[in-house]
């Protein structure tokens, strides 16, 4: 992480046709980093980070852009209010209404093509469950939680503080699959827990005859997997364009 930081630091200062910290909603980090591509109706990947909704920035995460955006593609990050401050149906909402801001107001800042939405880890779970906003054409989630209940049972819901209904409404596990394409990756040597969320969601959507690739990638874990996504000809990347060629 701290190398990705630094990285994504130096990655900011850039790209000279950048938008940063737009906002799309009142509270303070109710922000977007839009990075356009030349031609405004380029795919456009939104991409959301992760940290268990407490922790990290999207600018910690900027330098994932650059293997799209040398792809022609314009890459848009997304901010999000963090527990426990916010709950975890507050942070699902932001990321509804930021996807309709972007649908609405992108075309000035040079983003108005298809949306791919992206996250990873965390920030994979927001991407399944926003993949039903009528702004999303496909998505991409990255080593996933997609069973909320057993973090209940751990020190991270001191700040989650999940309720029942939300482990419910928000475990893409527990949802109708949205008729969508969804590509789901996960490295090889990522944690057992979340590789078994990956394989379990891609299950319950290839029976409900949806489509989306199952993305094992080899010998990657939890972090070095974002590194395919960096990369020009990264797995990630390529998954990408052929979401949305």
């Amino acid at each position: 992480m701290a190398g990705l930081r630094a990285a994504s630091a130096a990655f900011r200062t850039a790209p000279r046709d950048a938008t940063l910290d737009v906002a799309y909603g009142p509270a303070p980090r109710q922000r977007w980093n839009l990075y356009p591509a030349e031609s405004a109706g380029a795919p456009c990947l939104v991409f959301l980070h992760g940290g268990y909704w407490q922790w990290n920035d999207p600018e910690h995460f900027a330098c994932l852009a650059a293997g799209l955006r040398a792809r022609g593609w314009s890459v848009a990050m997304a901010g999000y209010t963090l527990a426990p401050e916010a709950s975890l149906t507050r942070i699902v909402g932001e990321i509804d209404a930021a996807l309709t801001w972007l649908a609405a107001h992108g075309r000035p800042h040079g983003i108005a093509g298809p949306i791919l939405v992206s996250g990873w880890s965390a920030g994979g779970t927001l991407a399944a469950l926003a993949l039903g906003h009528p702004a999303v054409a496909a998505g991409l989630a990255v080593s996933g939680i997609f069973e909320l209940g057993p973090l209940r049972d751990t020190g991270l819901n001191a700040a989650l503080n999940l309720a029942d209904a939300e482990i419910k409404r928000f475990s893409p596990l527990r949802l109708p699959p949205v008729g969508k394409p969804l590509a789901i990756a996960y490295g090889s040597r990522e944690l057992p827990a979340l590789c078994h969320d990956s394989r379990a969601l891609h299950g319950l959507r290839a029976a409900a005859h949806q489509p989306g690739l199952l993305l094992p990638v080899a010998g990657a874990d939890h972090f070095s997997i974002l590194e395919t996504l960096r990369d020009p000809d990264g797995e990630l990347t390529r998954i990408a364009c052929l979401l949305l060629p």
